[in-house]
């Protein structure tokens, strides 16, 4: 079941943490963005996403300020106008979001999607720290406390840490992926980046509308964990375990094909667009696909 192309890929069942470590070489950095040799005068757009600023000093005003930044209160004690300037925020916060339902704990090829999930936080949580971002994890407990956000090596093993917890076996006190959805609400400030490690079926049951409102103040990106078996099932009979009871689906039957496709396949697609018209970032990361196939290559920068 294990990766030959990948270190300590472990046995699929459960993750390692020494197999999420030795990720660290997948990683990728994101190209900075771009900055020209001479300073930039007016209004120029932020890297950052959200406001993504703080308040620095105010000064008096000049030709070409903009007017909705006069800082009205100096201006008021001074008698002359002066306008507020503001600094962008260098150290983003990046925050996994895991989903734990046992649905999860399943693969037929290479590894379990929940082994696949860790893998893929792990690799995010090293590219993150590749940034400078500080690196946070949680998911949905009312009894465990989210992973605080820390940055460089030390917050990295923190996640990763929990991570292999996480998934190792479901956890008891699991409220599902809604709740953890509450969590990171409540501790993210504008501008974090934010990646969902979900089951699809996990993902469908939140609202659009949840998604979007995410999307207007992060970077949200939707990794969703699936196994071959549900996207490309073979040909054949087959027997499931479900609920201590056999199950017998034959996959020869066109009948039973459509209702398969039905509830694995179709309802993800719809997702994926529906979500991609509210700017959320959706992928598809298989049990059988190497762990970091989601992330976008990395771009050489072009000197200005």
């Amino acid at each position: 079941m294990a990766d030959p192309s990948t270190p300590s890929a472990g046995d699929g069942l459960r993750p390692q943490l020494a197999e999420l470590v030795a990720l660290r070489g997948l990683a990728q950095r994101p190209p900075a963005p771009r900055r020209g040799r001479t300073g930039l005068a007016g209004q120029a757009p932020s890297p950052l996403r959200g406001r993504g600023m703080e308040y620095a000093e105010s000064r008096e005003y000049v030709a070409g300020d903009d007017a909705r930044h006069i800082d009205w209160r100096v201006t008021a004690r001074s008698g002359r106008a002066h306008t507020k300037l503001f600094q962008a925020e260098r150290e983003r916060v990046t925050l996994i979001v895991a989903d734990t339902a046992p649905a999860l704990y399943f693969g037929t090829r290479v590894r379990f999607k929940s082994v696949q999930a860790a893998r893929a936080g792990a690799i995010a949580a090293w590219s993150a720290q590749r940034r400078g971002d500080r690196i946070g994890a949680l998911r949905g407990s009312d009894r465990e406390a989210p992973v605080a956000p820390a940055g460089g090596p030390r917050g990295v093993l923190r996640v990763l840490d929990a991570l292999t917890r996480w998934y190792t076996q479901p956890p008891a006190d699991d409220l599902g992926l809604e709740r953890a959805l509450d969590h990171a609400s409540r501790v993210l400030r504008p501008g974090a980046r934010l990646l969902v490690l979900a089951d699809p079926q996990q993902a469908l049951r939140i609202a659009p509308a949840r998604w979007g409102a995410l999307a207007q103040h992060h970077d949200v990106t939707l990794l969703l964990l699936v196994d071959p078996l549900e996207s490309q099932p073979p040909s054949a009979a087959l027997q499931f375990l479900a609920a201590q009871q056999r199950v017998s689906l034959d996959l020869r039957r066109k009948e039973v094909q459509e209702h398969w496709r039905a509830h694995f396949v179709e309802p993800v697609d719809a997702l994926r667009r529906q979500l991609a018209a509210r700017r959320i970032d959706v992928q598809l990361l298989s049990t059988d696909a190497a762990s970091d196939a989601w992330l976008a290559p990395a771009v050489t920068e072009v000197p200005a």
